[in-house]
């Protein structure tokens, strides 16, 4: 894979998007951030719910600040683990610089959730009745160019070895159910990363880790580790760490130092085979 050819269908609306209708003011932040891009670590980092920024033409989408600040609108803690895992292990980082409530980088295009009407129960009522041109400078603006940011990287440092780790936080009850695990590993038809790691750490104080829980990656629900990963055969996980383990410095920086021990102790000779999609 060398160029937007091999992306898959979603590069198609790159030059199309180009005309799309302005949603970043100059002055405001890019849509996306990249950290120690030449970091010597075989893998690479991704934080898609980073922030819980909006773009300023959006509002506050009718939500409080109090709203804002909940899960809905991001992964509390997940990027400054993910920056804490790009200095420790001297990783490459891609952080995507505005909130999930804007468009959620890890649905796929044509996912109801890409743009939420509501979540968890609370309406988005910035997000309701939307018009075609609004939902396409949402994507122009801020979700083709995060995405072509990491399949750009990826076709500049070309290695079957090289690891593709996604990390996002969760919350500690979900629906009234209490979620015992302090961190799960997800994946789809690649277990072969999230294998190794789920043993070293599962060895660590005897810590209880999810087996594709809370989440497994779904082709209906995940965009990033099945278009950027599971496309070019790279071993792959989305680690999520429980949110009530990311409130205090101190707790981040034990996650960040749990987790760089763990992806130091992968053994590349044991990923096996590449495993492609479909």
């Amino acid at each position: 894979m060398t160029d937007e050819a091999g992306w898959g269908a979603w590069a198609q609306l790159v030059p199309e998007m180009a005309q799309a209708p302005a949603l970043l003011d100059p002055d405001e932040p890019p849509p996306f951030e990249v950290v120690n891009p030449g970091g010597a670590a075989n893998l690479l980092l991704v934080c898609d719910h980073a922030s819980n920024r909006l773009p300023r033409r959006l509002g506050s989408l009718g939500l409080t600040p109090e709203q804002l600040e909940q899960h809905i609108a991001w992964d509390p803690g997940a990027a400054a683990v993910a920056r804490g895992l790009a200095a420790r292990l001297d990783a490459p980082l891609i952080l995507g610089g505005y909130s999930r409530l804007a468009i959620d980088l890890n649905r796929p295009l044509e996912s109801p959730d890409l743009i939420a009407a509501q979540s968890a129960g609370i309406p988005i009522p910035g997000n309701q009745g939307l018009r075609p041109e609004a939902r396409t400078a949402r994507i122009a603006a801020l979700f083709l160019p995060y995405h072509r940011a990491i399949a750009q990287w990826l076709d500049a440092h070309p290695d079957p070895a090289r690891q593709l780790i996604s990390v996002h936080s969760f919350t500690p009850r979900f629906v009234g159910q209490s979620r015992p695990w302090p961190v799960g590993l997800a994946y789809g038809r690649d277990p072969r990363l999230a294998q190794q790691l789920r043993h070293v750490l599962a060895r660590q104080s005897d810590l209880l880790v999810g087996d594709n829980q809370p989440y497994a990656i779904e082709d209906a629900h995940d965009f990033t580790l099945p278009t950027h990963a599971e496309r070019r055969g790279m071993p792959h996980v989305m680690v999520e760490i429980r949110q009530d383990g990311l409130q205090r410095p101190a707790q981040i920086a034990d996650w960040v130092e749990r987790l760089a021990q763990a992806c130091q102790h992968i053994d590349e000779a044991l990923l096996g085979e590449p495993i492609s999609e479909g």
